[in-house]
């Protein structure tokens, strides 16, 4: 699922001595949950068996005589000329070497580490990062697999908190489009069913994902087993069986009981029986017996079609049973100490994460600072350049005022000197009141011509003198922007340098720690009639947490535009139909668990 171990076993090797050889290669502590899975010489997945049962001598010499009287059987038969083969003698107690059980021969022996038995609440129970990554990678699997089936809004979800988990906090710089493009992320019936693109669901995926910013990579995987495990099919695993009326049904057995499923739906449990109502299990053949708690029930008995199948259904039965009891008792030293050491390591990288938080928003502040300061500074650099230009256009606004200027005192000059000259012939006009007529008239003519000069020079003046007024405006406007403009380069010239923050940033890589394998799990089935059924008071958590409600109903909302509905298969329709009539899966379980014993017993009976 995640990597491959080798191992050299010999013939001696026994299953447990293998399975500690992995658990402590892997630093994993919680045992209780795994087994060592492999495909036998039928082609079924089955455990292997980690213990040898203790023999009485009686149980024995039974084994002893039943090989005799097989060997006999075999013998007679091979002499008439037919092959034999029983599958009820099936040796399941051969003992527990890695060698003699039916293990398919392969070179090398091909083992898969899986979870057997799952919590209640992963929340409450998972204790370890290794154990907490084991569940998601093989729950995920399942998922991706349909497995376990899971609606499209929930596995868009689901697959933003893998990301999560595998990328940790999106980075819109190197996590760009197609960034997803090789990651397994949704099951392929939810592909099917939408006409989306690559790049749409990508996108879709993504947008979710930034919402998980700062969330650590094993919260990640939390919060999607957290999600993971109110789907109805999680944790349960299936088994054929039959009535007493030849009916095919299913047989679920999970953390929480055994439940009744119909043929053609094992999303929705007819009829549930508790853990605790369960006092003895048994099987003969390929019938199966269960006893309740409440002696005046009837026994509730089922068929399988083969022995070892009830087998396995025993093992698992025992096995969740014991985990079930456990539960509900205080803590062993070991758990307690794990849990200690698990606190203690999860404070200490909530620390450090909160440490890299602080170092990364200080970094981001400065880059932001940073930025402002680039900013204003082109802002600056700018206003310099326009300043520059306002600087030359009033630099030329007073050298055209100065050249007017000139010209006006010359113009001023030369109306003086004609003024004068006007006078002059005035003041000979005067002087010459005996001149002839001829001379006066021609004088007379002269001043004329000179009063008309003297007007159009003094006519010049004054315009000149408008100009410079108006010319002389604009240069104290000028000079007003040439001040700014310096004030500006001033200012520019003396901000001062900007700080850049240098961020260290560290990853904290934590060891996982290695341990031995616990102690030996008792198959006895314990009773405490004072044990409140779980069911009673679990919520899924999309109820539990409103904005859990509010994504998924936005996604499912997004999903139906694209949904092509004649790909839908038999559990969409039936999960459709339990949402309409608003079934979850911890409801459900509750309505087929109400009544008495023997009235579930019956309705078993009559299905």
């Amino acid at each position: 699922m995640d990597a491959e171990l080798e191992f050299a076993i010999q013939s001696t090797t026994t299953g447990k001595q293998l399975f500690d050889q992995v658990v402590k290669t892997i630093g994993l502590r919680e045992v209780w949950f795994f087994g060592l899975q492999y495909t036998d010489s039928k082609g079924d997945s089955t455990w292997i068996k980690l213990y040898k049962k203790p023999e009485s001598p009686a149980i024995k010499t039974i084994k002893y005589l039943k090989r005799v009287k097989k060997y006999v059987d075999k013998k007679t038969a091979d002499n008439n000329g037919h092959n034999q083969t029983d599958e009820s003698e099936e040796d399941d107690d051969a003992d527990d070497m890695v060698m003699n059980q039916d293990v398919k021969k392969e070179n090398p022996l091909q083992f898969r580490f899986r979870a057997k038995f799952y919590p209640e609440d992963v929340a409450e129970e998972l204790i370890q990062d290794i154990t907490l990554r084991l569940f998601y990678l093989q729950v995920k699997n399942a998922i991706l697999t349909d497995e376990i089936y899971c609606p499209p809004e929930t596995s868009v979800l689901l697959a933003s908190y893998a990301v999560q988990a595998r990328h940790g906090d999106h980075n819109k710089t190197t996590h760009t489009a197609g960034f997803l493009a090789n990651d397994r992320l949704l099951p392929q019936r939810v592909i099917d069913q939408h006409k989306m693109s690559k790049d749409e669901w990508e996108q879709s995926i993504m947008t979710w994902w930034q919402e998980h910013r700062s969330m650590l990579r094993e919260d990640a995987m939390m919060e999607y087993l957290k999600i993971a495990q109110d789907l109805e099919m999680y944790g349960v695993n299936y088994f054929e069986i039959r009535n007493k009326k030849g009916t095919d049904l299913w047989l679920g057995v999970d953390a929480l009981g055994l439940n009744i499923y119909e043929q053609d739906d094992r999303l929705t449990p007819k009829i549930g029986f508790p853990w605790s109502e369960i006092r003895n299990i048994s099987f003969s053949e390929k019938k199966f017996i269960i006893k309740p708690i409440d002696k005046k029930a009837p026994d509730f008995m089922f068929f399988a079609p083969r022995v070892r199948i009830n087998k396995r259904i025993l093992a698992l039965c025992m096995g969740n049973h014991e985990l079930y009891m456990r539960r509900r008792k205080p803590d062993t030293i070991d758990v307690q100490q794990m849990k200690a050491q698990a606190r203690e390591e999860k404070n200490a990288k909530q620390q450090e994460r909160e440490k890299l938080q602080l170092a990364l928003a200080a970094r981001e502040r400065a880059e932001k600072k940073q930025q402002e300061y680039e900013d204003r500074l082109k802002q600056m650099q700018e206003e310099m350049e326009r300043s520059q230009r306002d600087l030359l256009e009033a630099q030329e606004m007073i050298r055209r005022l100065e050249e007017q200027l000139k010209q006006l005192q010359a113009a001023k000059d030369e109306l003086e000197l004609r003024q004068k000259e006007l006078q002059s012939m005035l003041q000979r006009l005067e002087e010459a009141k005996n001149m002839e007529a001829y001379e006066k008239a021609k004088l007379e003519e002269e001043i004329m011509a000179k009063q008309q000069e003297v007007q159009r020079i003094q006519d010049e003046v004054n315009a000149k003198d408008e100009e410079t007024k108006r010319l002389q405006d604009e240069v104290e406007e000028a000079r007003r922007k040439q001040a700014e403009a310096a004030a500006a380069l001033l200012a520019a010239s003396t901000t001062p340098q900007h700080l850049h923050v240098t961020e260290d940033e560290k990853e904290n890589e934590e060891e996982m720690t290695n341990g031995d394998a616990g102690g030996d799990v008792s198959r006895d089935l314990d009773t405490d009639e004072h044990i409140k059924d779980p069911i009673e008071d679990r919520r899924t958590l999309a109820e539990r947490n409103e904005r859990l409600h509010d994504q998924l109903k936005a996604l499912k909302q997004d999903l139906a535009q694209s949904r092509d509905e004649t790909k839908e298969t038999a559990n969409d329709k039936i999960h459709r139909e339990n949402v309409r009539q608003g079934r979850d899966k911890y409801k459900t379980l509750r309505e087929i668990r109400k009544g008495n014993t023997k009235r579930r017993v019956d309705q078993f009976e009559n299905m």
